[in-house]
């Protein structure tokens, strides 16, 4: 199969498209610089050149191939909302270009879309298209073109990592770096999902080889991990103390990544494990956070 990959020399994507190469799958990589051609085609893939904001360059990538697996976003947290929304415009795009039929189209969306009730584990069949998370741009999306007869299928991610990135928690070791403590708000009892990157990377070949018409995929190995936790990991690793912050100081602390800090973003797989044979394999999020190479904080 020959699948159109944007953000192939990404995070998540560069790990899909080396999946997908060993499965003998032909790739096509979404690429803006020199440095990705050169990336992509020493994998073995090949390089088109374009980015999210090209919606032609998009457009002429989907057309060309037999699948699309979307994972560009831009992740400056501090513009969530626009990036958003920019990500439902490349969607629209890329779906106008793969028009009705059986090529898939496999969008990227986070598992807190699938929340229903606090405390209840996001599930892949709930779907509320008013959800206040700005991210629901995608799935309204994604949405859209299942209504015009396109193939949707949505990845729903949690926080994903290695040693290097943690998705939400990054900018957060960011900013315990800056405050010189690392923090939680009020008991930290609210939790993150979490899964390795190579997980997820697999899950999104098994979704394109063998996933269903419109459905949904929660790439979820742990279900919930406490911010507590995190933090009492982070503050270890960057050699600071670890603090409570009450709520009403959210703001002041945390500034952009506020919103973030006391979501319980917990989220079940039961159903993907279930129906793509998936069985996470990799380190767990606070193991990796543990063998991250921190440079504490020097006393001045």
């Amino acid at each position: 199969m020959r699948v159109f990959i944007t953000g192939a020399t990404g995070f998540i994507g560069s790990q899909i498209t080396a999946k997908l190469l060993s499965a003998g799958h032909e790739v096509l990589g979404l690429t803006r610089s020199v440095r990705g051609v050169a990336a992509l085609e020493a994998a073995g893939a090949a390089a088109h050149r374009g980015d999210i904001d090209d919606l032609d360059s998009l457009r002429a990538g989907a057309a060309d191939s037999d699948a699309v697996i979307h994972t560009a976003f831009d992740h400056d947290f501090s513009r969530y909302a626009a990036n958003c929304e920019k990500d439902r415009r490349a969607i629209a795009a890329l779906g106008e270009a793969l028009g009705r039929g059986a090529r898939p189209l496999i969008i990227t969306s986070v598992t807190g879309i699938g929340s229903s009730a606090p405390g209840e584990p996001a599930a892949e069949g709930h779907l509320d298209l008013a959800h206040p998370i700005p991210r629901v741009a995608s799935e309204q999306a994604g949405e859209a073109l299942k209504a015009e007869g396109v193939n949707v299928i949505t990845v729903r991610l949690p926080q994903v990592h290695d040693t290097v990135r943690q998705g939400l928690i990054s900018p957060f070791i960011d900013i315990a770096r800056a405050k010189g403590v690392s923090a939680y708000l009020g008991a930290g009892a609210n939790r993150f999902s979490a899964a390795h990157v190579s997980d997820v990377a697999r899950l999104y070949r098994l979704a394109l080889e063998g996933g269903h018409r419109n459905a949904r995929y929660h790439a979820v190995a742990e279900e919930g991990v406490t911010l507590r936790a995190i933090a009492e990991v982070l503050g270890a690793g960057l050699g600071v103390p670890v603090v409570s912050i009450p709520e009403h100081e959210a703001g002041d602390h945390f500034g952009y990544m506020a919103p973030f800090a006391g979501l319980d973003l917990i989220a079940s797989s039961a159903w993907t494990r279930d129906q793509l044979g998936w069985t996470p394999e990799g380190p767990d999020l606070l193991s990796d956070l543990r063998a991250m190479e921190y440079t504490p904080l020097q006393a001045g």
